[in-house]
């Protein structure tokens, strides 16, 4: 008798707890703190025999022609900023793993922010065509994702011989029809701080960093008359085109079609033809050699 009052006290006590626990609230949890509760479900187990989707988009093998050329313009445009791997550079993050660019799948969300900049994020736009921007991206996505592949240090750009790049710049390379180390080009070494910058330069034709000051389109209107204006392009699409003459006048046309007829220069495509054929061991070269007109 004795030990069956025992135990209806202890059943007693053990039930008197758990009322004082059911009314009492639930101690506050740590931040981060991994405790299971009804509004946070585990994350359920995939079936046995179902393997889990990857973590990162697989991707058929793209054209080596249009990585090729995808590496020749991005290397001209956004190297300065996101490296010459595309994993980050001066100012510009990783662009490897950038959730924009993982749900990208042939640069039809890369290409909005390309033509449209992220002046918030100190980014400008680039006018850059739909095809080319596609050949950026095809190169972006050839690079490997997963491991330690997102990881890798940058990549020194000095690795050229500055010799042959003299010879290249004189010679084959035909730098020297528009460029002199004597005039625009004279000391161009000392000028850039940042080889990246400097090589960038090099390939798009258009100063970066310390030294950006792009030159500009220039345009020749010739309207019904004959009369012809020029100036600097500031506009120019199907239905408008708009300068600014030497007087600093400004001037807007109507387009209709092939009137008035519009002739643009752009003084920086010599430089965007070259990325064409330019290989990676004449970017080397001429990269080391200029870096020695100090």
């Amino acid at each position: 008798m004795h030990r069956v009052k025992l135990v209806l006290f202890v059943l007693a006590g053990l039930g008197a707890a758990a009322l004082v626990a059911e009314q009492s609230p639930a101690p506050a949890q740590e931040p981060g703190a991994n405790q299971a509760s009804p509004q946070a479900p585990a994350q359920p187990q995939a079936p046995v025999g179902v393997a889990r989707p990857p973590a990162y988009p697989v991707r058929p093998p793209a054209d080596p022609a249009v990585v090729a050329r995808g590496r020749q313009i991005f290397s001209a445009n956004c190297s300065f900023c996101h490296g010459s791997d595309a994993r980050g550079g001066e100012g510009g993050p990783n662009l490897i793993r950038s959730e924009l660019v993982l749900n990208d799948n042939s640069g039809e969300l890369i290409t909005t922010v390309v033509q449209n900049g992220r002046p918030d994020k100190g980014m400008p736009k680039f006018d850059l065509a739909k095809e080319d921007i596609a050949s950026i991206a095809a190169f972006i996505h050839s690079m490997p994702v997963g491991g330690r592949a997102a990881t890798t240090g940058t990549v020194d750009p000095l690795v050229g011989d500055a010799k042959a790049g003299e010879a290249y710049f004189n010679g084959a390379g035909k730098c020297a029809t528009c460029h002199s180390v004597t005039g625009d080009l004279a000391g161009i070494g000392a000028k850039y701080k940042d080889v990246r910058a400097l090589q960038g330069t090099m390939l798009s034709g258009e100063p970066r960093g310390e030294l950006a000051e792009a030159p500009h389109k220039t345009v020749t209107v010739t309207l019904r008359d004959g009369q012809t204006v020029e100036g600097t392009l500031e506009q120019v699409d199907d239905f408008i085109v708009s300068l600014v003459d030497a007087n600093g006048n400004y001037h807007s046309y109507d387009r209709q079609g092939d009137s008035p007829k519009v002739v643009i220069k752009d003084p920086l495509q010599p430089h965007l033809d070259m990325l064409q054929t330019l290989k990676d061991v004449d970017i080397h070269n001429l990269t080391a050699y200029l870096v020695t007109l100090k």
